[in-house]
């Protein structure tokens, strides 16, 4: 499938790593809908590609929510072509330990929130496009269509105070492999990335000492990973019809400590 005048859709399209998605596919002539509850790289797109460009204000866990956006979409586009599911949370805790200054388990509420947008709300998103994507007609090489999740590294390595975030990410990985094969006879691919360490506005707020630090762990390059290089890689995933079914790790050989 070739991502000139293909129809994506990106969850968590706003900024970060979809957002470098978004403005990737539409520089290689794509069609793009960003799904986000914020807007934060929506005017600068929006300004450049209006003809090519949609962005919806949605929640990835609500079902009401995506078929709104997607019944947008396809009336905009066409179709449904490629699905890049960004949208997350990374918070911060321990099983047991200090949350707000207070010693204690870990917050229930806030390891089933991870759970629901990370876990949920990708395969909130991939069920309901799979079912819109088997209506598309077979290209050249039989394909109806090729979604991508994001897990992590934190999915083999996750460190101490990742436990909900290594979890949802975890079960990202693993639920590829049968989705993959449940779609197959459809024609439909299902591939994920689990990325390292990246510029992404989670680690902008860290200071610049503490970025470098992180970056210089990384075997090689010995910097963050660019969103760029993540949006490379779903262009090529997208265009190489043997990618199915598998994670790729995108981290420079970086191995997680426990801390």
């Amino acid at each position: 499938m070739h991502l000139r005048n293909s129809n994506v859709l990106i969850t968590g399209g706003a900024s970060g790593l979809g957002e470098a998605t978004a403005r990737l596919a539409l520089h290689h002539g794509a069609r793009v809908c960003i799904v986000d509850l914020d807007e934060l790289g929506k005017k600068t797109i929006e300004h450049k590609y209006h003809d090519r460009f949609l962005s919806i204000i949605a929640d990835v866990t609500s079902e009401t929510d995506i078929k709104l956006a997607m019944e947008e979409m396809v009336a905009k586009f066409g179709s449904i072509d490629v699905v890049v599911n960004c949208a997350g949370i990374a918070p911060v805790g321990k099983t047991v330990g200090k949350q707000d200054g207070i010693y204690g388990p870990h917050d229930l509420a806030l390891f089933e929130k991870t759970v629901k947008i990370n876990l949920f709300g990708s395969f909130n998103v991939a069920r309901l496009t799979a079912f819109a994507m088997e209506q598309n007609p077979t290209n050249e090489c039989g394909e109806r269509g090729v979604i991508i999740h994001t897990s992590s590294i934190a999915a083999y390595d996750g460190q101490m105070g990742q436990i909900a975030y290594a979890a949802s990410k975890g079960a990202i990985a693993s639920m590829t492999l049968p989705m993959a094969r449940d779609l197959s006879r459809a024609g439909i691919r299902v591939m994920t990335i689990a990325p390292g360490l990246f510029e992404t506005p989670l680690l902008a707020s860290l200071p610049r000492e503490a970025r470098q630090s992180l970056g210089q762990q990384v075997p090689f390059p010995a910097r963050l990973g660019k969103p760029a290089e993540y949006a490379l890689l779903v262009k090529a995933i997208v265009e190489n019809p043997m990618l199915n079914g598998e994670v790729i790790r995108l981290d420079g050989a970086l191995r997680m400590g426990p801390r």
